[in-house]
């Protein structure tokens, strides 16, 4: 005798990639998902912009392009439309409603969270957005729920599946940047317009969100600081690995004196660092805890069956919320922590520069470093051009105030022809 289960309707805000997987599942699964929540999804209907174009896989007569209408009948909604407007105002209607919201917009989450938490609060709601940050991979939850009694010190990520596969091109097969997008664009890893993941403004959303949770604070996007890949070149991919380093694009969220600094910036990390090894458009994040120790999360960042997987969790999740009934829980930003600019951190630095080939310019340039408290850890030369040499200095823990002034004053001296690269070096 099959159970009889009560329905919950379920709204789809978008049918593309991810919404057609999870639409799909949904339907390939119903039995199996009523079993695990006591309840039976229903889809209520799926928001599209042209109800006439097929999607393989979803029947056709749950597509409409009535948002409100769709919106106002369900239970739970889940929004995979993507960017900020209208976004935000179907997820505002949806709570408003009383139902319950899934999203896996980022940008959504990091421009907006605090609000939308608040609504959700005050009228009883869940919002939910595993999906939001590094596809597949479970890292809300632990850092919403699993380590929220214990002190996060440290998270690091590699948070973009689109700028690791190019770097790690770049460093497997000698390609320049030009050439490893190329290949990520044909392949599908890069979008026709690769500005938000090669210069880093979906890491930097997804850094304020991690740094929110990690750090119980409100971490608004715009104190990330950003920087993309665009500058990484073959050359300091071959001097990286010949000094036992990959470059990675991190995402870092930290704990600095009374405050906190999140940043996106290419980096280097040591060869033997499990980050070093995450290959391809693959995420992992890396968190350091004062009692669980070091965390690491790994696995598919992106995709349409990969993000689905994540959305299904939040599904079950808010189902049983639904059943159950009560409040929902709101996010912890009671820490209040400051969000403090990229000038307070401490770490290592590599400096790549031309310099002239002749006697004294070595120690020249290391009086810059002294004048300036750095101090140098190595120093490796080799030729450049005619004339000149190229010097590859490593320096021990600094703060990023006195490397600026370093850089600067390096830029004013005649021997110094180019400064090829700076770039910041983390490790366990």
């Amino acid at each position: 005798m099959q159970t009889a289960y009560r329905a919950i309707r379920v709204a789809l805000l978008g049918a593309g990639s991810v919404g057609a997987n999870v639409a799909r599942l949904m339907i390939e699964n119903k039995q199996e998902l009523a079993q695990r929540v006591g309840a039976e999804f229903e889809i209520a209907g799926i928001l599209v912009r042209d109800a006439h174009q097929v999607r393989p896989g979803v029947p056709s007569e749950l597509f409409t392009t009535d948002a409100e209408g769709l919106i106002l009948s369900a239970d739970i909604v889940i929004e995979l439309i993507g960017g900020i407007h209208p976004a935000k105002e179907y997820v505002e209607l949806a709570l408003n409603s009383g139902a319950d919201v899934i999203t896996a917009n980022k940008a959504l989450i990091a421009a907006h969270g605090p609000q939308l938490f608040d609504l959700a609060e005050q009228l009883g709601a869940q919002l939910y957005y595993e999906a939001a940050v590094a596809g597949a991979i479970p890292i809300i939850r632990p850092l919403r729920e699993s380590l929220a009694g214990d002190k996060v010190n440290r998270v690091m990520g590699i948070v973009n599946g689109t700028t690791n596969f190019i770097l790690d091109r770049m460093e497997s097969t000698g390609a320049d940047f030009d050439e490893a997008l190329a290949e990520a664009t044909k392949l599908g890893y890069a979008e026709a317009d690769p500005t938000a993941d090669i210069e880093g403004y979906d890491a930097a959303s997804k850094a304020a969100i991690l740094a929110s949770l990690a750090f119980h604070s409100e971490v608004p996007v715009e104190k990330v600081h950003r920087e993309g890949i665009t500058s990484v070149t073959a050359l300091q991919m071959e001097t990286a690995r010949d000094a036992g380093y990959a470059v990675k694009l991190l995402a870092i969220c930290e704990r600095v004196d009374d405050g906190l600094v999140a940043r996106v910036h290419p980096t280097l990390i040591p060869l033997d660092h499990p980050l070093a090894a995450v290959r391809g458009a693959y995420n992992a994040v890396f968190v350091e805890a004062e009692s669980a120790g070091r965390l690491m999360f790994y696995g598919a960042g992106a995709g349409g069956p990969q993000t689905a997987s994540a959305i299904l969790g939040d599904l079950v999740s808010a189902a049983k919320r639904h059943l159950a009934g009560g409040p929902g829980l709101a996010d912890s930003v009671h820490a209040n922590l400051e969000a403090l600019p990229v000038q307070r951190i401490q770490t290592r630095y590599q400096i790549t520069l031309q310099v002239s080939d002749e006697p004294g310019v070595l120690a020249s340039i290391a009086s810059v470093f002294a004048e300036h408290g750095v101090s140098v850890e190595t120093v490796s030369q080799s030729s450049a051009t005619t004339g000149a040499a190229l010097l590859t200095v490593m320096t021990h823990r600094a703060s990023e105030q006195a490397l600026e002034q370093v850089v600067s004053s390096l830029r004013s001296k005649n021997s110094v022809q180019q400064i090829s690269s700076v770039i910041r070096v983390e490790g366990m």
